[in-house]
């Protein structure tokens, strides 16, 4: 039987192409951060800009992982969708997904039952060259042992849709959720500060009613593991609030980042 293994759309822009140069880089993000957690997360959010951007502010988030490492055997990726148009949640048919560092196995039977609900099926076209799911999976290589992986890119979906495929995944602590997103966009530091300072107060407080486009471009998976945080009474906590002018662009058009943890 022929296998499809969706191959890298953004190594040598986002992060490294190179597999040594991929490791040295990810081993000192992870270095420069000391960030644990007592009990495995349930889930964590994190931004997907390329690594020089975002990387040090996600690196507290998956360094929470490590300890966990044995016990975590599946991680369900949710990020949003940068260039297809699509209602719902999409699926992917791949078999693997691959980066400079190997594969990672697809959980084709937990999308299959997924594929059973209305407004979530199979969309290739959305997973083709969508990088908001490819940049957390070097991390996850690293961070983790051997585990599957659920990819979802989120389309125009309301957070009870997402809290529904949740429902269906998350039984049990051996399977944890990845949540992607940036926060604001092109403001100025201080004006991105102050907006990103709001928006970091809304997802504490789980108020994912106060989360919009502007806010956050992943904000429909956010919105959705929020949603569904608040349904089980987790607690979350925020690991890191910065921006690219933080730390490695300028500071007269900044991208927001956060990462957070919840438990």
């Amino acid at each position: 039987m022929n296998t499809y293994t969706r191959e890298p759309a953004v190594a040598g822009a986002f992060y490294p192409a190179d597999r040594n140069s991929l490791k040295d880089q990810l081993e000192q993000l992870l270095t420069d951060t000391d960030t644990t957690a007592d009990t495995c997360p349930r889930a964590i959010i994190a931004p997907h800009a390329g690594y020089i951007y975002s990387g040090p502010v996600a690196a507290p988030a998956y360094h929470t992982l490590l300890k966990f490492r044995d016990q975590i055997k599946r991680v369900v990726l949710l990020g949003p969708s940068h260039r297809v148009a699509i209602n719902g949640l999409a699926l992917t048919g791949a078999d693997f997904f691959s980066t400079p560092l190997g594969v990672i196995p697809i959980d084709k039977a937990a999308n299959k039952m997924l594929a059973h609900h209305h407004d979530i099926d199979f969309i290739e076209q959305a997973h083709l060259y969508e990088h908001s799911l490819e940049v957390h999976l070097p991390f996850l290589q690293t961070v983790l042992n051997d585990f599957v992986l659920v990819p979802i890119v989120v389309g125009d979906a309301p957070p009870e849709l997402v809290a529904t495929a949740l429902e269906e995944l998350m039984t049990d602590d051996s399977t944890i959720c990845v949540v992607s997103t940036d926060l604001s966009h092109f403001h100025d530091y201080n004006t991105a500060q102050k907006i990103d300072s709001s928006t970091s107060q809304a997802i504490l407080e789980m108020n994912f009613k106060a989360i919009g486009y502007e806010n956050a471009c992943g904000r429909n998976p956010l919105n959705g593991v929020l949603f569904w945080a608040k349904m089980h009474h987790y607690k979350i906590r925020q690991l890191d609030l910065r921006n690219s002018g933080d730390t490695a662009g300028s500071k007269d058009r900044v991208v927001g980042y956060g990462s957070y943890l919840i438990s």
